[in-house]
């Protein structure tokens, strides 16, 4: 069985204090004083009993670890121990492919071997696993029993083995809870490290993917993989991450959005500069357009980047079904954003202030409903707006059986109370409760939280000062997108700067065999091209 971050890059170090440096479950030898003179801090020494004392020690003789210990035959002398977490193994690998080949090798033999043979016996004949590493270092082998991979002492010999082990109980492939699609793949990443790359994988069967690990965290020691494809990521954009990552020094990386708030390049913004999703075709897709992605383990939420604003728009679906069908659902959204975004604003703005834009028959019905109702209209919208995220909230955070019953209800229930008792107008919750519906359209939780925020900005600007109010605030918004950057690609793209290639996939969706060129700006100059030419179906007039 082989583990995709067993693998180093030669160029960066191990270390007791990794913070974000670079890093492998496993230290080859070279690295780890296995071989020359280099210093070893703190060395594994000869007698068996001692190295594992010290282990105990330094996790507290924690009941879930375990030590089997072996003897030669007739005596109670240890020869070789074998530590290991029981929490953090598979334990039919333990069993099945490391100890009984293990016992069967070292009780098989008709002379006892020396430690130095014992030792060179063990590793290239006794453990039959995916890759086993010879390490010096206590400090490594703590780190790596940590990490869930188990160790080999051997007395008389100052080095132990790695064999990687790791495994345990973990959720099974479902279907995306948070991006669901009515065609398309139903799989979405899970919070195993292995499972999310080998998702990637299946769907990326090219040489040109490109995965560098990382552990990032002093106490948690997690697992990254930064992944990208050579020849159609920029260059320059792979190094700013790889940079920014390598800055990360932290205790505890517990999450993606750990990592999205160290490397993001906006901290005082409402927009999000990365994309996140469960989704492996949308990342494969990601990825083929040129962005890098961001795997950490314990999370179904991959990252990827960079992202523009119009990329939050954009649905997995809108590729799995006819080009008109996509280009009318993410006119939809696009619209629904807008509408989340300015209506409730628009609403006291004009009753408020411009009441001479509306007909006179509708005037005359808005302000038969707002007879008798004492708050003016901004306060009434910030009491209906901020009701209803409140219901929002504890929808979500109910129990899953009674959440949604609870929330509809006490929608309706104080929505209708509210209007009875003359607190709200009827309009007013029409109003609301239409933009609340619109929020939902938008297919990214991050850009549908930064429409919430936004509206009530909006709101206290339309309340003051009108449409004029309204129409400043959106400027300065345009004007925050137009000089915002992620990780180095203007924000705003491709409407500033202005790249007329890539609106084939921003309003509209063209067909697939037009779509023949990736996004500029993304992807590397180099390699822009998508598919061959005239891929556009001709089918035969012959019966």
């Amino acid at each position: 069985m082989r583990f995709p971050f067993f693998r180093r890059r030669k160029k960066r170090h191990s270390g007791s204090r990794d913070g974000g440096k670079a890093t492998g479950s496993f230290a080859s030898n070279e690295e780890s004083g296995g071989g020359g003179d280099k210093k070893i801090a703190n060395p594994v020494g000869m007698d068996v009993n001692a190295n594992v004392r010290w282990i105990r020690e330094k996790l507290g003789d924690s009941r879930d670890l375990v030590v089997r210990t072996l003897s030669e035959a007739g005596t109670k002398k240890a020869h070789t121990a074998f530590v290991f977490l029981g929490t953090m193994v598979d334990e039919q690998i333990v069993n099945q492919v490391v100890l009984q080949p293990l016992l069967d090798l070292l009780y098989g033999q008709h002379k006892q071997p020396s430690p130095s043979e014992r030792f060179h016996l063990v590793r290239n004949h006794a453990l039959p696993v995916g890759q086993v590493l010879e390490q010096r270092s206590l400090d490594e082998i703590l780190k790596q029993i940590l990490l869930g991979n188990s160790i080999l002492f051997i007395a008389g010999h100052p080095a132990a083995l790695i064999a990687g082990t790791t495994g345990g109980e973990s959720r099974s492939v479902e279907e995306p809870s948070s991006q669901t699609v009515i065609r398309g793949p139903k799989e979405s990443f899970t919070e195993n490290f292995k499972t999310n790359l080998s998702l990637i994988r299946r769907r990326l069967k090219s040489q040109k993917l490109r995965i560098e690990y990382r552990e990032i965290g002093t106490e948690t020691m997690t697992n990254v993989a930064m992944i990208y494809m050579e020849g159609i990521a920029q260059d320059g954009i792979v190094r700013e991450v790889r940079s920014r990552l390598d800055r990360i020094d932290t205790d505890a990386i517990l999450e993606s959005g750990y990592i999205e708030e160290f490397i993001q390049d906006e901290t005082f913004t409402f927009f999000p500069t990365m994309q996140n999703t469960e989704r492996p075709d949308a990342i494969a897709a990601g990825l083929l357009e040129g962005q890098v992605a961001l795997v950490v383990d314990g999370t179904p939420f991959v990252l990827i980047m960079p992202a523009t604003f119009t990329k939050f728009f954009q649905s997995s679906e809108d590729y799995y079904q006819r080009f008109d069908v996509a280009t009318f659902l993410r006119l939809i959204r696009y619209g629904a954003f807008f509408v989340s975004m300015l209506l409730p604003s628009l609403y006291i703005a004009v009753t408020t202030f411009h009441q001479e834009m509306l007909p006179t028959s509708l005037l005359i019905s808005l302000a038969a409903q707002r007879e008798g109702v004492p708050f003016p209209a901004l306060f009434e919208a910030f009491l209906m707006e901020i009701t209803f995220e409140v219901l929002r909230e504890a929808g979500v955070r109910m129990p899953r059986v009674i959440g949604p019953a609870i929330s509809i209800v006490g929608a309706l229930v104080l929505g209708q109370a509210a209007v009875q008792a003359g607190l709200v107008s009827a309009a007013m919750v029409i109003v609301v409760s239409f933009t609340a519906i619109a929020n939902f359209v938008i297919p990214s939780l991050n850009m549908s939280i930064a429409a919430r925020l936004i509206r009530f900005v909006m709101m206290l600007l339309g309340g003051t000062l009108g449409l004029f109010g309204i129409m400043s605030g959106l400027m300065v918004l345009l004007t925050h997108l137009v000089a915002m950057r992620s990780f180095g690609v203007p924000y705003f793209s491709p409407f500033a700067p202005f790249i007329w290639s890539n609106w084939k996939d921003v309003f509209i969706r063209v067909p697939q065999w037009a779509m023949n060129k990736r996004p500029r700006g993304i992807a590397a100059r180099s390699n822009l091209t998508r598919q061959a030419k005239g891929q556009k179906p001709s089918p035969s007039n012959k019966g």
